[in-house]
């Protein structure tokens, strides 16, 4: 106890968790992104408990790998080589999820196009219905994606601090932030077709994004974040324009 006193006595400890919660809350944002299409896809009265457990499992998952901090720093080694190109376990972890959410992504865009007329734009109030109520299946799929997201968030945790207290703190209020998040984000995508078009798009950048990095091209995650963020921000335009040319009529 008296060691962990010490360590929040030094201000630069502190920067470190704030810096380091803002990380982990922006890489949240993918695995959030998922969590809420995936849910969507069950009947109403599943969804809550799907996300609950979906959003359980990534703090589980990121707490034991924190623990196990020498295990994830031997991830990194290589352990084959492919064409003269080493490939430790993260590349491997980061390629097969990358390859299941390129598909997990067209698959769905692939259901929302043939769902819809072509040329429809136009927003509905009412949510797309269900298209499985297989809450196991769901479930399955958000931890399998849990697992190469808190493999992701906690090498970052690795290379930002030493301290394991900080580590768990910023994991555990990331995750929080992530549950609180969740209903109201996925409610949201539920109601507007057009935002389940764009989240499905920035999964399908996300994939391939961690096949990249998988095979060593570094990709940094701020022109990543900007480049959803001003489509977010276009579609809401989009959104206020439709809105009010509907009220205009």
């Amino acid at each position: 106890m008296d060691q962990i006193m010490a360590l929040f006595a030094d201000p630069a400890v502190w920067a470190a968790l704030i810096t380091l919660i803002v990380m982990e809350v922006v890489l949240g944002i993918d695995n959030l992104i998922f969590i809420s299409i995936l849910t969507n896809k069950l009947p109403e009265a599943q969804r809550a408990r799907a996300r609950a457990i979906g959003i359980g499992g990534a703090l589980v998952m990121r707490i034991l790998l924190l623990f196990t901090l020498s295990w994830i720093v031997a991830l990194k080694e290589p352990v084959i080589t492919l064409m003269d190109k080493g490939f430790s376990w993260r590349d491997i972890i980061l390629i097969a999820g990358g390859l299941f959410l390129v598909y997990k992504a067209t698959k769905e865009i692939n259901h929302a196009t043939e769902a819809h007329a072509p040329g429809d734009a136009s927003e509905t109030k009412d949510a797309p219905k269900p298209v499985t109520s297989n809450i196991a299946a769901a479930i399955a799929q958000i931890l399998l994606l849990d697992l190469v997201f808190s493999i992701d968030s906690i090498l970052t945790a690795v290379g930002m601090t030493d301290h394991l207290p900080i580590m768990v703190i910023a994991v555990m209020f990331a995750v929080f932030v992530m549950f609180v998040a969740s209903g109201p984000i996925a409610n949201f995508i539920s109601k507007h077709p057009s935002i389940v078009m764009l989240a499905l798009g920035f999964l399908l950048m996300i994939g391939m994004v961690l096949i990249a990095e998988g095979f060593g091209a570094h990709i940094e995650k701020g022109y990543i974040y900007a480049a959803m963020g001003f489509s977010a921000f276009v579609e809401f335009l989009q959104m206020f324009r439709r809105k009010k040319s509907g009220t205009a009529h």
